[in-house]
């Protein structure tokens, strides 16, 4: 095996041979040096080195002016500072200058091995130990597939895929995000079949214990915990999946903590119409068509759909007895986001404050319209890292950074989630038919029963009826309607892409989380 070379500079080198012939043994190469000057010209000479241990007290410039310059020349050049002392501001100085690793003396030899190996084989091992626990999961998962599962086990089902999900993503093996692409489409499949099963049930009470839907959500959850703090925000992300909310969610924990994540699911369609419009006013689509009918337009009428959020979030308010001062604001670009983060101490007198942001909606629906955003995101892990790149630089971040400023209470939260479409199921409808591609409402409908979940009768799934034949269809796993005529265009045009309004555990599944700014 080729040895792999390290320097170790330290002024009482002579005092370290055992260590040095013990990490020989493991397969290292040290090069030693007497000082940072040494170890510097060193590094400048030698393009082999693969780490430096590097002693903190050396004569000469110090080990922390050496660790600033050897990082100057190699900047990807992992660095293990060892010191006697426990001083905290040389820990933060040699932290801040991104060391691998910080060992405080008298160390061992195994102590020493276990940082090389931190720092030069962590992403082999962790690869590899993702890669085993991954197995063992997989055919758990799998056995878990073939029970019939309640909703909560679903949820469980679904939380360890994206976990996964997440770790196989992060060590690019691309072989076993395969086989992780595979098991998720397996559950994908079984999940609209429980879909198909219970979701009537559901809504009309044929089930003693339903989830949290979108019509329920603020009622079982948000307003039972309002009257106990003195200003509560209430961030609607649009279109925010789970496994995007746990990449964006390191970014928040550096200012508030997570007092409860939980999943609740979308009502069908899974889309802003009528998820969103369901979340505010408390009510399911024919409700609200029933009790507000000037604010609710069903598919076919012309007008904004989500025009009176605001309207139904204050009519639930009056309906279940809450008087509060409230504001709310929708987001529909950045310029508007930067100015309601400018003017954010306005809102610190209300007791309820809903921001409705509307990016990662439009991120998805841009990712069909536009060829670079095609490009950027491809697939479902550049999806995720294009939500980080837009989170981490959107006025939204820094309202979030002001909320926990203040110490308010933070609620994050969505209507709806999206799936990356693969396959097109054929569908023929006149021109009353809505445009939607995950599902389908009309008078006139012809498709492959066996490849849709179909509402015959609106009314069982309290949808609106607009006329007497009306139906309404929703596409399966990573399906999406496609019509005969000019079908290889479109087939090609929307093609994976991110779609969202039919059944699946990315678009149903979403996400509800509690936080407390730090």
């Amino acid at each position: 095996m080729e040895k792999i070379n390290i320097l170790w500079a330290d002024d009482e080198i002579d005092l370290l041979k055992p260590h040095i012939l013990f990490l020989n043994s493991k397969g290292y190469d040290i090069i030693t040096a007497l000082s940072g000057d040494e170890a510097i010209d060193i590094v400048k000479e030698n393009n082999t080195l693969s780490a430096v241990l590097l002693d903190e007290n050396m004569p000469g410039i110090s080990g922390l002016e050496a660790l600033t310059k050897i990082k100057q020349l190699k900047s990807d050049l992992p660095v293990i500072m060892i010191t006697k002392s426990e001083e905290e501001y040389i820990m933060e100085d040699a932290i801040g200058s991104k060391i691998a690793d910080y060992l405080i003396k008298p160390v061992n030899p195994n102590q020493i091995l276990l940082s090389l190996k931190k720092a030069l084989d962590n992403k082999r091992l962790v690869s590899e130990k993702t890669n085993t626990e991954y197995r063992k999961e997989f055919s758990q998962i799998g056995m878990t597939l073939s029970d019939h599962l309640n909703w909560q086990e679903w949820q469980e089902v679904y939380k360890k895929i994206v976990y996964w999900e997440l770790e196989i993503d992060q060590n690019q093996d691309k072989g076993m995000l395969e086989v992780l692409k595979m098991q998720k489409q397996e559950a994908n499949k079984q999940f609209f079949k429980f879909i198909d099963k219970h979701y009537i049930n559901w809504l009309n009470g044929a089930d003693k214990n339903p989830p949290v839907m979108s019509h329920t959500l603020l009622k079982n959850k948000f307003f039972t915990n309002l009257d106990s703090n003195p200003c509560t925000f209430l961030i609607v992300i649009d279109n925010l999946r789970y496994d995007q909310w746990k990449m964006i969610q390191p970014i928040i924990q550096d200012y508030f903590k997570v007092d409860n994540e939980e999943l609740f699911f979308s009502i069908l369609p899974s889309a802003t119409q009528y998820a969103r419009n369901a979340i505010f006013s408390g009510l399911l689509p024919s409700e609200m068509e029933k009790r507000h009918p000037d604010w609710w337009l069903n598919d076919e009428d012309d007008g904004g759909k989500n025009m009176h959020e605001e309207d139904f979030l204050n009519a639930q308010l009056k309906r279940l007895g809450k008087d509060v001062k409230t504001s709310y604001n929708k987001i529909t670009n950045f310029a508007a986001g930067k100015k309601l983060s400018e003017n954010m101490s306005n809102l610190m007198n209300n007791k309820l404050n809903v921001i409705v942001y509307n990016f990662v909606d439009m991120l998805s629906h841009a990712r069909t319209e536009l060829e670079m955003i095609r490009e950027l995101a491809d697939d479902e892990p550049a999806y995720r890292s294009l939500t980080v790149s837009w989170f981490e630089h959107s006025p939204l971040l820094e309202m979030i950074k002001f909320i926990a400023s203040k110490h308010a209470k933070l609620v994050i939260t969505t209507d709806h989630g999206t799936v990356h479409v693969k396959e097109p199921t054929k569908v023929i409808g006149d021109k009353s038919v809505n445009t939607n591609l995950r599902y389908k409402q009309g008078r006139a409908l012809d498709y492959n029963a066996k490849e849709v979940f179909e509402v015959k009768n609106p009314a069982d799934a309290f949808l609106p009826k607009q006329h007497v034949s009306s139906r309404f269809i929703f596409a399966r796993e990573d399906k999406f309607f496609a019509y005969p005529n000019n079908f290889n265009h479109y087939v090609n045009y929307y093609k994976n892409t991110f779609q969202h309004g039919g059944i699946s555990l990315e678009e149903m599944i979403i996400p509800y989380i509690t936080l407390s700014a730090k």
